[in-house]
């Protein structure tokens, strides 16, 4: 799957996500604009050190937000959530590293519901987009740096967020988290840029101003049945820095239970293959098993509303391939999908070792309901 193909799939799926927000019914707009600050963080290397010494995070952010004010079940559920897109950038080029620069959808959850209705509140949030304008390592003209071997990346922001309001159009906000940027092992080196800025900034609401609901919202009878996912797994890997990339993904089959109104849990398989094997190790009889690795894997569904979902996973191989650069007997997988009315989804997904990527996986797949065992009352 070349660069491109997946900056435009990346694209796509952002934009599903922030137009979440932009299809509400009622929402309350907001522009909010902030400078951040932090460290370079290492990974205890000689070069990494030597790059941390001098490097740090000073950039802006901006972002547009959609916050939900329906008063709708899934709203009350997750506490009025905001939603939007972003842009993200340092605001100095560095000799190293370039000028990282992310655009992004994003989710942010107030901690509490009784919070969201007093002047100051804490929340938590997730980006997710396309890192760019980075510069790479190159053994002649940026040997030191092997934090990336890609101009083009994911980008990833996990944190908490403080708010308060300073009146009924303006508030202050504040943030602090892990900002993230990877290939995903699609050309190595990738290690990871990573940096641990605080942010300050002021929020203005866009249009009307708009209350938060104040009452509250009968719950849904739970229908508590079983779903088959059926996942088709695309990604690359470059597996030695100056080598070529080789095709890595797989299947997945998982069933998963309706436990909560919030969550799904579940047991599958998943099978992954690596191509190239002979290519890439020429001098040892390499086989089926050695190009191949089959799994038992545990899936939980975190349901964000009707179509947005977060899927996390931990596997445990029945076989491992060390050929595959498979360094552990255990995976973890997080990322983010969208399912459609029809029960096709597609999302992105990092497969990891011991928090070291293996793969990002482009994922296409179908959810086949099972027969309602019981319905849960809600509570009316």
């Amino acid at each position: 799957m070349p660069v491109k193909i997946k900056a435009v799939f990346f694209t796509v799926l952002v934009s599903v996500i922030s137009y979440q927000a932009i299809g509400q019914s009622k929402f309350q707009k907001s522009f909010v604009i902030s400078y951040e600050n932090g460290p370079l963080l290492g990974n205890g290397k000689d070069w990494a050190n030597q790059i941390k010494e001098t490097e740090s995070y000073s950039g802006v952010d901006v972002r547009f937000e959609w916050r939900k004010v329906k008063n709708t079940f899934h709203n009350y559920l997750y506490r009025y959530p905001s939603m939007g897109f972003g842009f993200s950038s340092l605001a100095f080029h560095s000799e190293k590293l370039g000028r990282p620069m992310g655009i992004y959808g994003f989710v942010e959850l107030p901690f509490t519901r009784r919070g969201i209705y007093n002047k100051f509140y804490l929340s938590y949030f997730g980006q997710i987009g396309l890192g760019f304008h980075i510069k790479p390592y190159d053994p002649e003209t940026n040997p030191i740096n092997k934090f990336v071997g890609s101009n083009l990346n994911s980008y990833i922001h996990l944190g908490f967020k403080a708010n308060y309001e300073l009146s009924q159009r303006v508030s202050l906000v504040g943030t602090i988290g892990l900002k993230h940027f990877s290939n995903g092992a699609i050309k190595k080196p990738n290690a990871g840029i990573n940096y641990a800025p605080i942010g300050f900034g002021i929020k203005t609401k866009l249009g009307k101003v708009q209350s938060l609901p104040t009452e509250p919202v009968s719950y849904p009878d739970l229908e508590k049945r079983g779903f088959w996912n059926l996942a088709l797994y695309l990604g690359t890997k470059n597996y030695e820095i100056g080598d070529p990339t080789y095709f890595r993904g797989g299947l997945g089959i998982n069933y998963l239970w309706e436990a909560s109104y919030k969550y799904r849990i579940g047991l599958g398989i998943d099978w992954f293959y690596g191509a190239g094997i002979k290519d890439r190790w020429p001098n040892q009889n390499t086989g089926f098993f050695d190009a191949n690795s089959f799994a038992l894997v545990g899936s939980w569904e975190w349901k964000i509303n009707e179509h947005l979902y977060a899927p996390v996973a931990f596997g445990v191989y029945f076989n491992q391939s060390e050929f595959n650069q498979e360094v552990s007997w255990f995976y973890e997988r997080v990322g983010v999908r969208y399912r459609f009315d029809n029960n096709v989804f597609m999302g992105i997904q990092i497969k990891a070792h011991k928090a070291k990527a293996d793969f990002f996986e482009f994922t296409f797949g179908y959810t086949i309901p099972g027969k309602i065992k019981y319905t849960r009352p809600g509570n009316k």
